[in-house]
């Protein structure tokens, strides 16, 4: 133990408190048998140098005023051992000093000198990144590896539970059962409003368990934050399986495999590295924070980049599962590109034009109009999840007096839609939410900017018979 944490005359050394908070902390997460590590008892194992650390504690202690040892495990999740050798070492370099002393060893509060806050000030204008320390590029590497989601494959019956509420055509459902056990990416293609999204959004549902997420990584003294709130899910203690008693390193968060969607608004630059330069430190692309989960690319094709370009990014991680990226310094690195890959795209994959990209993807799956039947059990769902009202008249009214003079083929996002106007308009006039002819029309006009009402008046009430005209696929 160093003079830093030397007892206070009659106190006892007691340093399993901050070791009590390290374990509750992943307690449930499976150390064992999971990926993560024990936590580093020296600066050594933490993968960064001195240098680094007494920056980010020097930071730290700017940023707080005075300052205890106890705050800066909780900030930047590294244990009493690796801390103390470091505040240790700006002790002696008169960048910190002890303003007092408690009743235990880890009891002691620190501030910065005079000359410790110029050269804080100064680490703060080259990096204002002040979170948990970051892991090496190297132990990144190895945990994803050990959690890689290549590693897992589905059976039918866990697929069908994962599309549970989605009316699938089973055939289309088993094509999706081989194109995730291929491993390779996968595209969704038909017209809008097929339900491509919903599809690609639930094959998240497929990767169950946690994953190892670092806060941030470290690549030549440069900080890269990995995690990010609005993406990965911690998961709750009793959530994850193995609990151990051995402290373990608090710099990895456990969470749900992410999964991560881009739409039109995708462009090369949002695929590499973000640099701030008012903050001094990158956040990484969204293919990255989806490492060990999935990658939706929806609406492909409609982005501001052409989609030849965007594909061809893709090519070479896509065959090494490694991707290669640039510090705003020029260097140049390689990460594991460990993410299975989905597209949605209203085009047809030909049409989207790189017969290189296409060799690599492992399924193409054409998403089309639903028949009558499960037209009706997307409505009647539809129906019930938003309180609304109908008959099977007025379902019939639908498919032979809208449907099929229009040519408008059956796609899974007309009922919903289609029932919200006609439950935005039962509210404003303070009517029950009921689905019958009249409201369904107005409901159509409005949708598909039909202008008046023209012939599209309904039939009596009660009329059975209905023109036999054949629906459009489209």
């Amino acid at each position: 133990m160093s003079d830093i944490l030397k007892p206070v005359p009659g106190s006892s050394a007691d340093v399993s408190h901050l070791q009590d908070v390290s374990r509750a902390r992943f307690k449930g997460a499976g150390a064992e048998s999971g990926p993560l590590a024990r936590a580093p008892k020296t600066i050594a194992e933490t993968g960064l140098t001195q240098n680094f650390l007494l920056e980010l504690v020097a930071k730290s202690v700017l940023l707080g005023g005075k300052t205890s040892l106890t705050q800066l495990v909780q900030r930047l999740k590294l244990g009493v051992g690796v801390l103390d050798a470091v505040v240790a070492f700006a002790v002696r370099e008169r960048l910190l000093e002890i303003v007092r002393r408690g009743a235990n060893d880890i009891d002691v509060e620190l501030q910065l000198t005079d000359n410790g806050r110029v050269r804080a000030a100064e680490f703060m204008a080259r990096c204002r990144y002040t979170g948990p320390a970051p892991v090496s590029l190297a132990a990144y590497e190895e945990v994803i590896r050990r959690q890689s989601v290549t590693h897992r494959f589905v059976t039918r019956p866990a697929l069908r539970a994962a599309f549970a509420g989605l009316i699938v055509k089973s055939e289309l459902l088993d094509d999706i059962g081989g194109a995730v056990n291929s491993g390779k990416p996968v595209i969704f293609f038909g017209p809008a409003g097929s339900g491509k999204t919903s599809l690609a959004e639930r094959l998240g549902k497929l990767l169950p368990g946690s994953i190892a997420v670092p806060y941030a990584l470290a690549v030549d003294n440069e900080v890269v934050q990995i995690f990010d709130p609005l993406i990965h899910q911690p998961t709750a203690p009793d959530e994850a399986p193995g609990a151990t008693d051995a402290p373990l390193d608090a710099r990895w968060q456990r969470c749900r495999r992410p999964a991560v969607i881009s739409g039109g608004e995708l462009t090369l630059e949002m695929l590499e590295l973000r640099y701030d330069a008012s903050s001094g430190f990158y956040q990484a692309p969204p293919h990255v924070k989806a490492n060990g989960g999935l990658y939706v690319v929806d609406d492909l094709g409609r982005q501001r980049v052409a989609p030849a370009d965007l594909l061809n990014r893709w090519i070479a991680p896509f065959d090494r599962g490694r991707d290669m990226l640039t510090l705003h310094t020029g260097m140049r690195f390689s990460m594991p590109f460990d993410v299975w890959v989905a597209f949605s795209s209203n085009f047809s994959p030909e049409e989207l034009g790189d017969e290189a990209f296409f060799r690599r993807l492992g399924s193409k799956l054409y998403v089309g109009a639903l028949d009558i039947e499960a037209y009706r059990r997307v409505y009647d769902q539809r129906c019930a999840e938003l309180g609304v009202d109908s008959s099977d008249d007025a379902f019939q009214y639908l498919i032979h007096h809208l449907h099929m003079p229009a040519g408008r083929p059956l796609l899974a996002c007309y009922p919903g839609d289609l029932l919200r106007i006609v439950l935005a308009s039962a509210r404003y006039l303070e009517q029950p939410a009921l689905a019958d002819r009249s409201s369904l029309l107005r409901a159509w006009n409005s949708y598909f900017a039909v202008v008046g009402d023209n012939d599209n008046l309904p039939p009596p009430h009660g009329a059975s018979e209905w023109p036999a005209k054949k629906l459009v696929a489209g």
